[in-house]
Protein backbone atom coordinates (compact mmCIF):
# COMPACT_ATOMS: atom_id res chain seq x y z
CA UNK A 1 0.00 0.00 0.00
CA UNK A 2 1.10 3.44 -0.81
CA UNK A 3 2.68 4.97 2.19
CA UNK A 4 3.62 8.70 2.68
CA UNK A 5 6.35 9.19 0.87
CA UNK A 6 4.10 7.37 -2.37
CA UNK A 7 1.24 9.88 -1.62
CA UNK A 8 2.96 13.00 -0.80
CA UNK A 9 4.67 12.15 -4.01
CA UNK A 10 1.68 11.65 -6.19
CA UNK A 11 0.14 14.98 -4.17
CA UNK A 12 3.16 17.35 -5.13
CA UNK A 13 2.72 15.91 -9.51
CA UNK A 14 -1.03 16.50 -8.67
CA UNK A 15 -0.03 20.18 -7.60
CA UNK A 16 1.90 20.84 -10.30
CA UNK A 17 -0.22 19.53 -13.07
CA UNK A 18 -3.83 20.36 -11.88
CA UNK A 19 -4.41 23.89 -10.48
CA UNK A 20 -6.40 26.17 -12.66
CA UNK A 21 -7.73 23.50 -14.49
CA UNK A 22 -11.48 23.09 -15.24
CA UNK A 23 -13.35 19.73 -14.91
CA UNK A 24 -15.66 19.62 -18.29
CA UNK A 25 -16.66 16.45 -17.71
CA UNK A 26 -15.69 12.61 -16.47
CA UNK A 27 -16.97 9.23 -16.41
CA UNK A 28 -17.13 6.19 -13.58
CA UNK A 29 -16.32 2.92 -14.70
CA UNK A 30 -16.05 1.03 -11.89
CA UNK A 31 -19.45 2.47 -9.70
CA UNK A 32 -17.78 1.31 -6.39
CA UNK A 33 -14.37 3.56 -7.18
CA UNK A 34 -16.64 6.07 -6.09
CA UNK A 35 -17.34 6.04 -2.04
CA UNK A 36 -19.25 9.23 -1.71
CA UNK A 37 -21.87 10.24 -3.20
CA UNK A 38 -23.26 7.95 -6.12
CA UNK A 39 -21.19 8.23 -9.19
CA UNK A 40 -23.75 10.42 -10.72
CA UNK A 41 -23.80 12.87 -7.82
CA UNK A 42 -19.85 12.39 -7.92
CA UNK A 43 -19.99 13.67 -11.49
CA UNK A 44 -22.61 16.80 -11.43
CA UNK A 45 -20.56 17.57 -8.50
CA UNK A 46 -17.12 18.18 -10.03
CA UNK A 47 -18.45 19.39 -13.39
CA UNK A 48 -17.02 23.37 -14.23
CA UNK A 49 -14.92 23.29 -10.58
CA UNK A 50 -11.80 24.29 -10.81
CA UNK A 51 -9.11 22.49 -9.18
CA UNK A 52 -7.05 24.71 -6.79
CA UNK A 53 -4.44 22.96 -5.03
CA UNK A 54 -3.55 19.70 -3.51
CA UNK A 55 -3.08 18.35 -0.09
CA UNK A 56 -2.03 15.40 1.42
CA UNK A 57 -3.12 14.18 5.09
CA UNK A 58 -1.94 10.68 6.10
CA UNK A 59 -2.65 8.60 3.29
CA UNK A 60 -5.62 10.86 2.08
CA UNK A 61 -4.93 13.24 -1.26
CA UNK A 62 -7.57 16.25 -0.71
CA UNK A 63 -7.98 18.18 -3.76
CA UNK A 64 -9.67 21.86 -2.84
CA UNK A 65 -12.87 22.49 -5.38
CA UNK A 66 -13.79 25.87 -6.69
CA UNK A 67 -17.09 26.76 -9.09
CA UNK A 68 -16.78 30.70 -9.45
CA UNK A 69 -14.35 31.35 -7.59
CA UNK A 70 -16.34 30.46 -4.76
CA UNK A 71 -15.43 26.71 -2.63
CA UNK A 72 -17.08 23.92 -4.19
CA UNK A 73 -16.01 21.48 -1.58
CA UNK A 74 -13.33 18.74 -2.53
CA UNK A 75 -12.10 15.52 -4.07
CA UNK A 76 -10.88 13.35 -1.77
CA UNK A 77 -8.93 10.17 -2.73
CA UNK A 78 -7.12 7.19 -1.15
CA UNK A 79 -4.74 4.81 -2.86
CA UNK A 80 -5.22 1.96 -0.67
CA UNK A 81 -2.82 -0.94 -2.30
CA UNK A 82 -2.48 -0.09 -6.19
CA UNK A 83 -4.16 2.91 -7.20
CA UNK A 84 -2.88 5.21 -9.15
CA UNK A 85 -3.35 8.71 -11.21
CA UNK A 86 -2.24 9.10 -14.14
CA UNK A 87 -2.34 13.05 -16.20
CA UNK A 88 -2.55 11.46 -19.96
CA UNK A 89 -3.56 12.99 -23.67
CA UNK A 90 -7.46 12.27 -23.60
CA UNK A 91 -6.04 10.11 -26.71
CA UNK A 92 -4.03 8.09 -24.44
CA UNK A 93 -5.63 4.29 -25.02
CA UNK A 94 -7.50 3.55 -21.72
CA UNK A 95 -5.63 0.72 -19.31
CA UNK A 96 -7.89 -2.37 -18.43
CA UNK A 97 -7.63 -1.09 -14.99
CA UNK A 98 -9.07 2.22 -15.36
CA UNK A 99 -11.86 3.21 -12.99
CA UNK A 100 -12.87 6.91 -13.09
CA UNK A 101 -11.88 9.23 -15.87
CA UNK A 102 -11.74 12.97 -15.47
CA UNK A 103 -11.84 15.65 -18.34
CA UNK A 104 -10.20 18.95 -17.95
CA UNK A 105 -9.93 21.39 -19.68
CA UNK A 106 -6.98 24.40 -19.90
CA UNK A 107 -7.19 27.52 -22.65
CA UNK A 108 -8.55 24.90 -25.28
CA UNK A 109 -5.79 22.67 -24.11
CA UNK A 110 -8.20 19.52 -22.84
CA UNK A 111 -6.09 16.14 -20.20
CA UNK A 112 -7.47 13.64 -18.23
CA UNK A 113 -6.77 12.69 -15.04
CA UNK A 114 -7.47 9.13 -14.68
CA UNK A 115 -7.40 6.87 -11.61
CA UNK A 116 -6.42 3.86 -12.11
CA UNK A 117 -6.70 0.76 -9.41
CA UNK A 118 -6.09 -3.44 -10.12
CA UNK A 119 -7.55 -4.32 -6.81
CA UNK A 120 -10.43 -1.58 -6.67
CA UNK A 121 -9.96 -1.06 -2.98
CA UNK A 122 -9.12 2.72 -3.77
CA UNK A 123 -11.76 5.35 -3.72
CA UNK A 124 -12.55 8.68 -4.49
CA UNK A 125 -14.75 10.83 -2.43
CA UNK A 126 -16.82 15.10 -3.48
CA UNK A 127 -17.54 16.38 -0.31
CA UNK A 128 -20.08 18.98 -0.89
CA UNK A 129 -18.80 22.48 0.55
CA UNK A 130 -21.64 22.86 3.40
CA UNK A 131 -19.96 19.41 4.69
CA UNK A 132 -17.41 19.01 7.40
CA UNK A 133 -14.79 17.06 5.28
CA UNK A 134 -14.01 14.57 7.79
CA UNK A 135 -18.15 13.95 7.75
CA UNK A 136 -17.94 12.77 4.68
CA UNK A 137 -13.97 10.76 4.56
CA UNK A 138 -14.45 9.75 8.04
CA UNK A 139 -10.94 8.02 8.10
CA UNK A 140 -9.62 11.86 8.76
CA UNK A 141 -10.94 12.06 12.21
CA UNK A 142 -9.28 9.10 13.30
CA UNK A 143 -6.00 10.04 12.40
CA UNK A 144 -3.04 10.61 15.14
CA UNK A 145 0.03 13.76 13.89
CA UNK A 146 1.80 13.77 10.49
CA UNK A 147 5.42 12.35 10.87
CA UNK A 148 7.01 15.78 10.24
CA UNK A 149 4.02 17.70 12.54
CA UNK A 150 5.29 19.57 16.39
CA UNK A 151 2.79 17.80 17.61
CA UNK A 152 4.36 14.31 17.13
CA UNK A 153 7.56 15.20 19.36
CA UNK A 154 9.72 12.49 21.56
CA UNK A 155 7.09 13.45 24.46
CA UNK A 156 3.82 12.34 22.25
CA UNK A 157 5.58 9.53 20.88
CA UNK A 158 6.87 8.02 24.65
CA UNK A 159 3.46 8.80 26.36
CA UNK A 160 1.26 7.06 23.69
CA UNK A 161 4.16 3.99 23.47
CA UNK A 162 3.38 3.73 27.12
CA UNK A 163 0.16 2.60 26.47
CA UNK A 164 0.63 -0.05 23.91
CA UNK A 165 0.89 -3.45 24.91
CA UNK A 166 1.20 -5.00 21.01
CA UNK A 167 4.55 -5.42 19.46
CA UNK A 168 6.36 -1.65 18.31
CA UNK A 169 6.24 -2.96 14.34
CA UNK A 170 2.06 -3.29 14.86
CA UNK A 171 2.15 -0.10 16.99
CA UNK A 172 3.44 1.93 14.23
CA UNK A 173 0.84 0.44 11.87
CA UNK A 174 -1.92 2.44 13.48
CA UNK A 175 -2.83 5.33 12.28
CA UNK A 176 -4.04 7.40 14.97
CA UNK A 177 -0.52 6.91 16.79
CA UNK A 178 1.12 8.58 13.86
CA UNK A 179 -0.79 9.56 9.95
CA UNK A 180 1.02 8.04 7.21
CA UNK A 181 3.73 5.52 8.40
CA UNK A 182 3.34 1.59 6.83
CA UNK A 183 4.68 -1.77 6.53
CA UNK A 184 7.65 -0.44 4.59
CA UNK A 185 9.04 2.45 6.62
CA UNK A 186 8.24 1.10 9.73
CA UNK A 187 10.84 -1.64 9.29
CA UNK A 188 13.16 0.93 8.11
CA UNK A 189 12.68 3.17 10.97
CA UNK A 190 13.34 -0.25 13.44
CA UNK A 191 16.27 -1.49 11.93
CA UNK A 192 17.91 1.77 12.06
CA UNK A 193 17.11 2.31 15.60
CA UNK A 194 18.45 -0.91 16.14
CA UNK A 195 14.60 -2.23 17.60
CA UNK A 196 13.35 -5.95 17.65
CA UNK A 197 9.96 -5.51 15.82
CA UNK A 198 8.01 -7.88 17.76
CA UNK A 199 9.16 -5.77 21.09
CA UNK A 200 6.55 -4.46 23.35
CA UNK A 201 5.72 -0.71 22.69
CA UNK A 202 5.75 -0.28 26.05
CA UNK A 203 8.96 -1.76 27.10
CA UNK A 204 10.87 0.75 24.98
CA UNK A 205 13.70 2.65 27.01
CA UNK A 206 13.22 6.39 26.59
CA UNK A 207 16.72 6.22 24.35
CA UNK A 208 15.07 3.43 21.91
CA UNK A 209 12.37 5.72 21.63
CA UNK A 210 14.10 8.65 20.90
CA UNK A 211 16.44 6.65 18.21
CA UNK A 212 13.40 5.40 16.44
CA UNK A 213 11.14 9.00 16.49
CA UNK A 214 14.36 10.20 14.86
CA UNK A 215 14.76 7.43 12.48
CA UNK A 216 10.91 7.83 11.61
CA UNK A 217 11.60 11.32 9.99
CA UNK A 218 14.88 10.44 8.67
CA UNK A 219 13.78 7.22 6.80
CA UNK A 220 10.86 9.26 5.34
CA UNK A 221 12.73 12.08 3.85
CA UNK A 222 15.08 9.71 1.93
CA UNK A 223 12.20 8.16 0.61
CA UNK A 224 10.40 11.19 -0.08
CA UNK A 225 13.93 12.39 -2.09
CA UNK A 226 13.69 9.39 -4.05
CA UNK A 227 10.04 9.70 -5.07
CA UNK A 228 8.88 6.84 -3.01
CA UNK A 229 9.65 3.20 -3.44
CA UNK A 230 9.28 0.76 -6.05
CA UNK A 231 6.52 -1.63 -5.13
CA UNK A 232 3.25 -3.29 -6.69
CA UNK A 233 1.71 -1.15 -8.85
CA UNK A 234 2.89 2.62 -7.44
CA UNK A 235 4.02 5.18 -10.06
CA UNK A 236 3.72 8.62 -9.92
CA UNK A 237 1.64 10.88 -12.25
CA UNK A 238 3.88 10.42 -14.81
CA UNK A 239 4.02 6.51 -14.63
CA UNK A 240 7.02 6.71 -13.02
CA UNK A 241 8.71 4.62 -10.14
CA UNK A 242 9.92 5.29 -7.19
CA UNK A 243 13.54 4.78 -6.64
CA UNK A 244 13.85 4.13 -2.74
CA UNK A 245 13.48 0.27 -3.01
CA UNK A 246 16.70 0.01 -4.47
CA UNK A 247 18.25 1.88 -1.08
CA UNK A 248 16.33 -0.11 1.13
CA UNK A 249 17.78 -1.25 4.27
CA UNK A 250 15.82 -4.08 5.20
CA UNK A 251 12.46 -3.93 3.58
CA UNK A 252 11.74 -6.77 0.52
CA UNK A 253 15.72 -8.13 1.21
CA UNK A 254 15.01 -11.18 2.67
CA UNK A 255 18.16 -13.52 2.37
CA UNK A 256 20.23 -10.64 0.97
CA UNK A 257 23.17 -9.47 3.32
CA UNK A 258 22.31 -6.86 6.04
CA UNK A 259 23.79 -3.41 4.41
CA UNK A 260 25.86 -2.69 7.51
CA UNK A 261 27.21 -5.75 9.06
CA UNK A 262 26.51 -8.86 6.19
CA UNK A 263 23.88 -11.02 7.96
CA UNK A 264 21.00 -12.56 5.87
CA UNK A 265 17.85 -10.13 6.27
CA UNK A 266 15.47 -12.59 7.53
CA UNK A 267 11.54 -12.00 6.70
CA UNK A 268 9.05 -12.55 9.90
CA UNK A 269 5.63 -12.69 10.13
CA UNK A 270 3.91 -10.34 12.96
CA UNK A 271 0.22 -9.00 12.95
CA UNK A 272 -0.73 -10.92 10.30
CA UNK A 273 1.88 -8.75 8.06
CA UNK A 274 5.28 -9.06 7.08
CA UNK A 275 8.42 -7.97 8.55
CA UNK A 276 12.43 -7.50 7.31
CA UNK A 277 14.59 -7.66 10.09
CA UNK A 278 18.52 -8.27 10.41
CA UNK A 279 18.41 -10.45 13.53
CA UNK A 280 22.48 -9.15 14.37
CA UNK A 281 21.38 -5.16 14.25
CA UNK A 282 18.21 -5.54 15.64
CA UNK A 283 18.81 -8.05 18.66
CA UNK A 284 16.10 -9.86 20.24
CA UNK A 285 14.80 -8.47 23.59
CA UNK A 286 14.26 -10.42 26.51
CA UNK A 287 10.48 -9.67 26.57
CA UNK A 288 10.10 -10.04 22.61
Amino acid sequence: MPELPEVETVRRGLATATPGWLIVGGEVLLDRAVAAPEPEAFLAGLQSCCLVSWKRRGKYLLGELQRAQRPAGWLGAHLRMTGQFLWVDPATPVHQHTRIRLRLRSNAIERELRFVDQRTFGHLWWVSPDRPIEQVITGLAKLGPEPFDPAFSIDYFAERLRKRHKTIKATLLDQDLVAGLGNIYADESLFLAGIWPETRAADLSMEQVGKLHQQIRQVLEASLAAGGTTFSDFVNLEGVNGNYGGEAWVYNRKGQPCRVCGTAIERLRIAGRSSHVCPQCQPRSPQA
